[in-house]
């Protein structure tokens, strides 16, 4: 497996109506460099990896659909096991969304639960469930200082002991060095040979709740980050996927006014009820939703990354000169199954 960390300070685009004047030339936007990436540059999610959430309708009546994408190996496989344990043995199903504290956090599971506001019994958990440590939270490599690449670029090429090296580039750092690993925003600390990797805590990751240490969740609990990207969780709680579609059904909730954002027992109307949660290569291969996500290794993420980092698209005046990891999202497209 191999990892190239990319990093950088945030921009913030604005929108003009179209109207209101003529956009001149310039150098492609970042979309549209995504939108010109060949069919090569695009990697294939395994249903495997995919799970399908089904929550009650929407006051509408509409249906409502998340999908998480779960992380790949050598990241969180304990927790990882046990998601996928509690979908088939249908556990999710009949959970409710319980917290959502405004600019944090979502957070599902079972209401009885570690919940304030708990009116009964939390359900049996299913057997087989694996307990891991916190050592686990990141995953050790051997790194070595390689050459400078460009300007403000720096290349290091680490072994997690999965596959091929992976590669690093940290020109602007925040929290860390940060980039990408398989598609998969990252930071990671590098002292000479030896150096630590971890998921970093970005809009729409997904998260295992937990109670104090030494508990580090089972996976009963999960959250999803809905604010600004909460650094400080990292390598304090396990990441395990994140959201790739449907993310509006889970940010938009009404917010709770217990602590933390939990619902009261004055709001327990305003829990939503998850319906199902299914791993999706257990779905009929009609219903299996199918999805890319743009190989964060491939020259056209390359130059991506580099436009968002120093937008010089019509709109912008100023390059930045960099972009935090979490700014520069991986793209990921649904497709024809």
């Amino acid at each position: 497996m191999r990892t190239a960390f990319l990093v950088a300070a945030a921009t913030i685009a604005l929108a003009l109506p179209a109207a209101a004047q003529e956009e001149p030339k310039g150098a492609p936007a970042p979309s549209e460099i995504v939108a010109a990436a060949p069919k090569s540059d695009w990697v294939a999610i395994a249903p495997e990896d995919l799970l399908v959430m089904t929550l009650a309708p929407d006051a509408d009546g509409k249906p409502r659909t998340v999908v998480i994408q779960l992380m790949p190996a050598p990241f969180s496989q304990g927790w990882i096991h046990n998601i996928r344990l509690f979908a088939r043995a249908k556990w999710y199903d009949g959970i409710s969304v319980n917290r959502v504290q405004d600019n944090y956090v979502t957070q599902w599971g079972d209401p009885n639960y570690d919940n304030p506001e708990a009116t009964g019994k939390p359900k049996p958990l299913p057997e087989g469930l694996r307990v891991m440590g916190e050592a686990e939270y990141v995953t050790p490599a051997k790194c070595a200082y390689v050459s400078s690449a460009g300007e403000n670029n720096f290349q290091r090429y680490c072994d997690v002991g999965f596959g091929s090296p992976l590669r690093i580039l940290d020109p602007y750092v925040t929290k860390g060095e940060g980039g990408f690993s398989d598609g998969w925003q990252m930071a990671g600390k590098i002292d000479g040979e030896r150096g630590e990797v971890w998921p970093v805590h970005c809009y729409g990751m997904v998260g295992v709740g937990r109670n104090y240490s030494p508990d580090t969740g089972s996976g009963a609990e999960l959250y999803t980050v809905i604010g600004h990207a909460p650094r400080h969780l990292d390598r304090n709680i396990a990441l395990v996927g994140r959201v790739i579609e449907g993310m509006e059904h889970l940010s938009s909730l009404p917010r709770g006014k217990g602590a933390l954002g939990f619902y009261t027992a004055e709001e327990a109307a305003k829990r939503t009820p998850i319906l199902s949660v299914r791993v999706a290569s257990d779905l009929a291969p009609a219903e299996q939703p199918a999805f890319e996500y743009l190989s964060t290794e491939s020259a056209t993420f390359a130059t991506y990354a580099e436009a968002i980092a120093n937008r010089r698209d019509p709109f912008f005046i100023v390059p930045a000169g960099g972009a935090d990891v979490c700014n520069i999202r991986v793209p990921v497209r649904r497709v024809a199954p």
